[in-house]
């Protein structure tokens, strides 16, 4: 971890309780300028909270927070000015125009009428919606409303974009749209802070992350730092019927097996000699794959594999 001098955000021992509930659970971290910085967990491991907390929204029950070098508990309408927030839900005001929404919002940062009005039509450009700029939200598809919010959380030239959840129910397209909308914001220097429960994201999105469960951090580092870390190089995939997997037929053939109801994973270095000496053992499983390990593998490995609500 850096130190606080060159941290845009700092936590140290962070904590957050509701009532006899620890959300968060004295937590440790330090996002660098320039980074893309991620939150990857479960529902209900602290990510938003931790958000919240960052954004200057939810005073913290314990432990330091510096955001921009100042105390939120102390400068939070100061910090507030300096950031952008995308939250979890879109809360455009639907019945504006998408260029009515910006103009609004602009306005609460004390912008002039001409700056908001030139910064609007830049980032209605940047947010590809200029052939919508004068329709109505509510019209609009849930990948544009996306769009829209984060056009919006821009306008006033933050130094720190926060991003709870941001592609959560788009579409493929959608969402490959919007990482492509990131990656150019963060060559522009901004600061991205992410929050999300997909693998694919963290690993687009993300040059470092921590992993939360149940308000702590059980791992840090990058994508790839995370999956050396935590797992194998590769992964071979045994489907079976249900029910005819033999984790003992495997045995001492990968350096970890985990079963599922349908099939094994075997991580190992090797995933095609592994597959030999498989059929070498005369196993004849449904389908076979051998792919590379990723964050999900991390993650589950982690987390667990039990549904959190």
């Amino acid at each position: 971890m850096g130190t606080s001098t060159e941290s845009l955000v700092s936590a140290r021992g962070l904590a957050k309780r509701f009532g006899d509930f620890d959300a968060v659970r004295g937590i440790d971290l330090d996002v660098r300028p320039g980074e893309a910085f991620g939150f990857l967990g479960p529902n209900g491991a602290g990510k938003s909270s931790t958000m919240r907390m960052i954004a200057c929204v939810s005073p913290r029950t314990g432990g330091e927070l510096t955001v921009l070098g100042m105390d939120p508990s102390r400068d939070g309408p100061a910090i507030r000015g300096r950031l952008g927030v995308v939250p979890q839900q879109d809360n455009l005001d639907t019945e504006l125009t998408v260029r009515e929404n910006l103009h609004v919002y602009g306005r609460y940062f004390g912008l002039s009428k001409a700056h908001v009005r030139a910064k609007a039509t830049e980032l209605i450009e940047f947010a590809q919606l200029a052939d919508r700029s004068d329709a109505e939200v509510e019209t609009l598809s849930g990948g544009m409303k996306r769009r829209l919010t984060i056009a919006r959380s821009l306008i006033n030239d933050p130094e720190l974009l926060l991003l709870d959840e941001p592609t959560t129910g788009l579409d493929p397209q959608a969402r490959h749209l919007l990482w492509d909308r990131l990656f150019r914001l963060k060559q522009q220097g901004v600061t991205l802070i992410v929050t999300t429960h997909y693998m694919d994201e963290a690993e687009q999105l993300c040059d470092r992350l921590v992993v939360m469960d149940a308000g702590r951090i059980v791992a840090e580092g990058s994508p790839a730092e995370l999956i050396a870390q935590h797992s194998t190089r590769e992964v071979l995939e045994l489907r079976f019927a249900a029910g005819t997997q033999d984790e003992q037929a495997v045995e001492g053939l990968a350096e970890r097996v985990e079963v599922l109801p349908d099939r094994l994973l075997l991580y190992t270095t090797d995933g095609e000699a592994s597959l030999a000496a498989v059929h070498r053992r005369g196993l004849t499983p449904v389908s076979s794959l051998v792919r590379r390990s990723t964050l999900e593998d991390v993650f589950l490995r982690l987390t667990g594999r039990t549904l959190v609500d």
